[in-house]
């Protein structure tokens, strides 16, 4: 089902806000993770862990949110769909998993900042690398998943092929005529083949994810650390 192009609009634009303003609000963590490790005073050190819980719940989970449900909204609502083509696939996949991350490491946030405000606790033991590395990599993926959206590389999906010939066929247009006039071709007309440079890319975001995701896992996670 189409959105009108009203709803469509506000939906795109909301899509754009909460996707960049997560990119910067990343961004301004992984800036407070840089203090936090090279400060030399050790309130600002103490503050910049404490803050990160709190600014995390208010501003990070309610972008991924909206980011989230806006582009599903988006792709349900458009003629790009959830699953016919691999870019809207991959994107959505990155922004569950750092939606999902996010989530995970907000017990993290709270262990973190427990610690920062216990003045008993040596500063060096207050000090952890665990939020900038973190940051470094979420920030990563979200880049990928913006050239993603920019880009859309990778062609439709066999699901996505098998629904633009039905379209076809419904209104009895054959694949030929339908290429000669410049719209769309489907996959009996034009073999979808994956560029070296497009694979490489898609290797690249794979090894991301599972970067992000083993770091996570051998950090410990919600409760690892510290």
């Amino acid at each position: 089902m189409m959105m009108p192009a009203g709803l469509r609009k506000f939906t795109f634009a909301a899509h754009i806000t909460s996707s960049v303003g997560w990119v910067g609000a990343v961004i301004v963590f992984l800036a407070l993770a840089v203090v936090a490790l090279t400060s030399q005073s050790e309130m600002t050190v103490r503050g910049a862990y404490l803050v990160m819980a709190p600014a995390a719940w208010f501003v990070l989970v309610p972008l991924a949110h909206a980011s989230l449900i806006s582009g599903v909204a988006l792709s349900l609502g458009t003629t790009w769909g959830l699953v016919r083509h691999y870019w809207v696939v991959l994107k959505l996949g990155i922004t569950v998993f750092c939606t999902a991350i996010l989530l995970i490491y907000m017990g993290t946030f709270r262990q973190m900042a427990g610690i920062a405000a216990d003045p008993m606790m040596d500063l060096e033991h207050v000090r952890n690398a665990s939020p900038l590395l973190h940051a470094v990599l979420a920030l990563a993926l979200l880049l990928a998943a913006t050239w993603l959206g920019v880009y859309k590389p990778f062609g439709v999906t066999p699901y996505g092929s098998r629904r633009m010939d039905e379209r076809l066929s419904r209104f009895n247009l054959s694949s030929a005529a339908f290429s000669r006039n410049g719209g769309p071709r489907t996959a009996s007309t034009e073999r979808i083949v994956t560029g070296r440079k497009e694979l490489y890319l898609l290797v690249g975001i794979v090894s991301l994810l599972l970067l992000f995701l083993i770091f996570h896992i051998i950090s410990g996670g919600v409760g690892g650390h510290q």
